[in-house]
């Protein structure tokens, strides 16, 4: 019997627990049915059928952001903070990067806050450090997928390990889905640790603990506090870098924002204390105000704006240009949705700058004012946590064999080949046609230092054919230098994390990213036509896609799908365009019948 039916079978008969059609996460939207078409015809229509289901996260926002269970977290969270312990949030994928932004989010307060109060650097450092966080694959996952890692429950002990959380810590753990192998290993191993445990994930809880028995396992455990914040099918199919994940920034974020509120009286200064803007001591992170985000983000203004970034995108793609965005407060959040592009659409990921080989990924993310080191560290606020894993650390831990023998390169020094910075960067002008995107917030634009930043950009932007600037935010101000300036007007809360800065950057990105694909026929109606398969989860939504698209039953899906990939790693040589074995099954199925 040929490698790929064994491999097929194998996979049917003993990966049952990553068969996940049954969890809503994983299922199509009754609101999103024939969105890739939509777009096709009217982009304007397709964008709020996108944001549609945005209200999803709304009516959870008013179920649960008032409820016991986060209450319960703000009250362990500001405890923690406030008598010395530490808080530690974890997750894989999209989530892993949500918790990097949450850590960076609460550093760069404290930073912020001791350039303005110096007296107070001592202390400014010390609260910052009380919050990191943990990434399956660590921080190098951020720019680039690390895909694989999440199946293994023993990688996400091995970094609580490296963390060392200790009794009195705090680990909440972020799955999209609630059934991510590797952050649930980091809830095993916090609670052997004596930590205060949190799971908060997007299906509902009774679901995962019936058919998941690695869910069922922490969901049932007495130590272990439930933050059930589901919402439903994503706007695309099994994308829960969309509406999961923002429903768990908000959450999250939310509760981060209110423990801040509580921690601030306890360790600052009386006099300090009385001087400190009202809306850090009385954050408004409530499910109104992301209601009235979303009402902003659909009103003409924006949605035309929206459109018209599409547009500008779609056109470059075909062209086969390159955009290279620019960027302050938001490179962290474009680090985020530009990576997920990757494996979510198929494209080319993140090109190191000692790869001559691999295509450049079509958008990539610089800060115009800092070398790539400095970059790195500022985003982060931190110097960078990464994995320097060896085979024997990988025998173990029971990883794959092939990795074992070749142990993955993700350490700091790997993580600085990505050029972030204001370094020069011919690849990215050396393809035509290019543009150079600056991503600002309106309060990025009206900063005393405004000048000085667009001044970098104009200077680093001067290679590329055309300059344009986008901006999130209500704001009067204008960019110059650039030939066309999109607003996305929005009204944006003051918080002492700036949580709804975070929330605005993400809607617009994961709607402009989703519909450009869309455009550019990588979607099939509100399926992921080109999606990689890199590790169990992602076979199991190519089978199912398989099985959709090309009207076969689960189990000849799956073995078609393994065929292909099979075909795909023979026939593969370096620097070949990278192919999404879901997307060649169905064209080959397609040809067949």
């Amino acid at each position: 019997m040929e490698d790929y039916r064994r491999q097929a079978e194998r996979f049917l008969s003993s990966e049952t627990q990553f068969h996940l059609g049954i969890l809503p996460t994983e299922q199509p939207h009754a609101a999103t049915r024939g969105l890739a078409e939509t777009l096709q015809s009217d982009c304007a229509a397709g964008v709020r059928m996108l944001q549609a289901v945005d209200q999803d996260v709304a009516a959870m926002a008013r179920r649960v952001l008032d409820g016991p269970e986060v209450e319960r977290l703000v009250a362990v969270l500001s405890d923690a903070l406030s008598s010395g312990g530490r808080v530690c949030f974890a997750g894989c994928g999209a989530t892993g990067r949500l918790s990097i932004m949450l850590e960076a989010m609460w550093r760069r307060f404290w930073r912020e806050f001791a350039q303005q109060r110096p007296a107070l650097a001592s202390l400014s450092a010390e609260m910052a450090d009380r919050v990191v966080s943990i990434m399956t694959g660590g921080d190098y996952a951020l720019i680039r997928s690390v895909e694989g890692f999440e199946d293994y429950t023993s990688f996400g002990r091995q970094q609580v390990r490296e963390a060392d959380l200790r009794e009195g810590d705090v680990l909440v753990a972020i799955s999209e889905g609630g059934e991510t192998s590797s952050v649930i290993g980091t809830l095993l191993e916090s609670l052997d640790r004596g930590a205060h445990a949190f799971f908060v994930f997007n299906n509902p809880a009774e679901i995962l603990a019936a058919h998941i028995e690695r869910s069922a396992e922490v969901i049932n455990h007495p130590a272990v506090t439930v933050i059930d914040i589901a919402t439903g099918p994503m706007a695309l199919t099994g994308s829960t870098r969309m509406q999961a994940t923002t429903a768990e920034l908000l959450v999250v974020g939310a509760a981060l924002e209110r423990a801040l509120s509580r921690v601030l009286p306890k360790v600052l200064p009386p006099d300090e204390l009385a001087s400190i803007p009202a809306e850090w001591l009385d954050p408004a992170v409530g499910p109104e105000e992301f209601e009235a985000l979303l009402d902003d983000l659909a009103a003409p203004a924006a949605v035309d704006a929206i459109c018209a970034w599409i547009d500008i995108e779609h056109q470059l793609y075909t062209d086969g240009g390159l955009i290279t965005y620019y960027a302050g407060d938001c490179l962290l959040d474009i680090f985020t949705d530009t990576t997920e592009r990757a494996p979510t659409f198929m494209l080319p990921p993140f090109r190191k700058c000692d790869d001559s080989v691999s295509p450049p990924s079509w958008a990539f993310v610089k800060d115009p004012l800092l070398g790539t080191p400095e970059a790195w560290l500022h985003v982060l606020g931190r110097a960078p946590r990464c994995l320097d894993w060896d085979g024997d650390r990988y025998r173990e831990l029971d990883g794959p064999a092939s990795v074992c023998a070749n142990p993955l390169r993700l350490g700091a020094d790997e993580l600085m080949k990505f050029l972030i910075g204001s370094d020069a960067d011919a690849s990215r002008t050396d393809v035509e046609p290019n543009v150079a995107m600056q991503v600002l917030l309106c309060s990025e634009l009206e900063a005393a230092d405004g000048a000085k930043w667009q001044e970098a950009f104009l200077q680093a932007a001067e290679p590329f054919a055309r300059r344009l600037a986008a901006v999130i935010g209500a704001t009067a101000a204008a960019p110059a230098g650039v030939e066309q300036v999109l607003r996305v007007p929005c009204r944006i809360a003051p918080t002492a994390l700036r949580l709804w800065d975070r929330l605005a950057t993400k809607l617009v990105l994961n709607t402009v990213s989703t519909a450009t694909m869309g455009k550019l026929g990588r979607l099939v109606s509100n399926w992921m036509a080109n999606v990689e398969t890199s590790n169990k989860k992602l076979i199991d939504r190519g089978t199912r896609l398989v099985a959709e698209l090309a009207g076969l039953d689960y189990e000849t899906a799956c073995i078609e799908l393994h065929r292909t990939i099979a075909e795909l790693q023979a026939t593969a040589r370096p620097g070949d365009a990278r192919v999404s074995p879901v997307a060649a099954t169905v064209e080959r199925l397609g040809r067949a019948q």
